[in-house]
């Protein structure tokens, strides 16, 4: 018999964009109706670099959380995370250690992604800092492509594996890493057999798509995000991985908001908003390879036991319910495009139980 619902363990977010001010008014309730808790990304203008501008930040989040959905007994915790420079102090992450707000620290390769600038650009530079961390058992959130313009942009993340990644977990072997949003074969299989302490995040759309979605009847700027969407190949070694059951993958949406203008134009932004329906994604990710019991560990589980976190305890409920994403959603005085918009949903969140 064909399973009509699901109950599970309410799950996390362990990659998330929020944005500030009226764009993370719009977007919050989003993430809040689905997850207990969210690792928030720090790549604002000016990016979040320091405790004190994560615990600012942490309050405009926590402020931003609708009355309504309070009043409905929803909770959200942001988990804040600091956006790591090439002048990152080792007395900063010493900070963010003993603040107890700051739960990770963010690996952007300079010019990676949106709003890099900042980024390392010599992870030499950062030695103290990444000392500091390994010394405190504080997490590495990495983006892991390099950006050099010589390298094909479906290779990055593979050859980052080579030339940083295994380089750097030799200096540093007690580093505690999440190779986030991972998206190639290569990926998968060097955390997988990996030793030491390293996981993984993989995306709802990198577990969907792959690359042709992207150029269907046209160029496809809402299946646009960095990494970029890969062969099928590495589609399906994601997939596997995500439903294999292993505690070294586990849930990160990289939600990205940017308004249709900014992605539907000639130099279109990096990002899937896919927060609205991230669950009902993820199920139908799991579900084409018959693999919904293995959906609560990946979502709920296994990153709270990586983060050192307890486990939630609420229950909601995903049905078997036919719908289709078929409207852009009016926010911060633009619109936003979900992820797997015009396309058939089998899943519907039907929120606590």
């Amino acid at each position: 018999m064909t399973l009509q619902h699901f109950v599970m363990t309410q799950p996390d977010d362990w990659h998330l964009h929020l944005r500030d001010g009226e764009m993370l008014k719009a977007v919050l309730p989003y993430t809040a109706r689905q997850f207990a808790r969210a690792i928030v990304m720090p790549n604002l203008k000016p990016p979040v670099t320091t405790v004190g501008h994560a615990t600012a930040y942490a309050q405009r989040i926590r402020a931003a959380l609708p009355t309504e959905l309070i009043e409905q007994g929803v909770t959200f915790e942001p988990l804040m995370t600091l956006y790591l420079t090439d002048q990152t102090a080792a007395e900063e992450i010493q900070r963010a250690k003993d603040s107890g707000i700051v739960q990770a620290v963010k690996l952007y390769p300079a010019g990676a992604t949106t709003n890099s600038e900042s980024g390392v650009t010599d992870l030499n530079r950062c030695s103290k800092a990444l000392e500091a961390m390994q010394k405190n058992a504080m997490v590495l959130c990495i983006h892991g492509e390099v950006t050099h313009q010589d390298i094909d942009v479906f290779d990055r993340e593979a050859v980052f594996i080579d030339r940083v990644l295994i380089p750097l977990r030799h200096r540093f072997p007690e580093l505690r890493i999440v190779f986030e949003h991972i998206t190639t074969r290569q990926a998968a299989e060097y955390v997988q057999s990996a030793s030491g302490p390293i996981a993984a995040t993989i995306t709802p759309q990198h577990l969907l798509y792959n690359r042709n979605a992207l150029f269907q009847g046209g160029i496809r700027p809402h299946y646009y995000c960095l990494p970029v969407l890969k062969r099928e190949v590495h589609r399906q070694a994601l997939l596997a991985a995500a439903t294999g059951g292993s505690p070294k993958f586990f849930l990160g949406t990289d939600s990205a908001p940017h308004e249709q203008a900014a992605k539907e134009t000639a130099c279109g932004c990096a990002g899937c908003f896919s927060a609205p329906f991230a669950l009902e994604l993820y199920a139908q990710a799991f579900a084409s390879v018959d693999a919904l019991d293995r959906l609560e560990a990946f979502a709920s589980f296994y990153g709270p036991d990586f983060y050192g976190l307890p486990r939630n305890t609420k229950k909601i409920k995903l049905s078997r319910v036919a719908q289709k994403i078929s409207s852009p959603i009016a926010a911060a005085g633009g619109f936003l495009v979900p992820l797997g918009f015009g396309e058939p949903l089998e899943w519907q969140f039907e929120g606590p139980t």
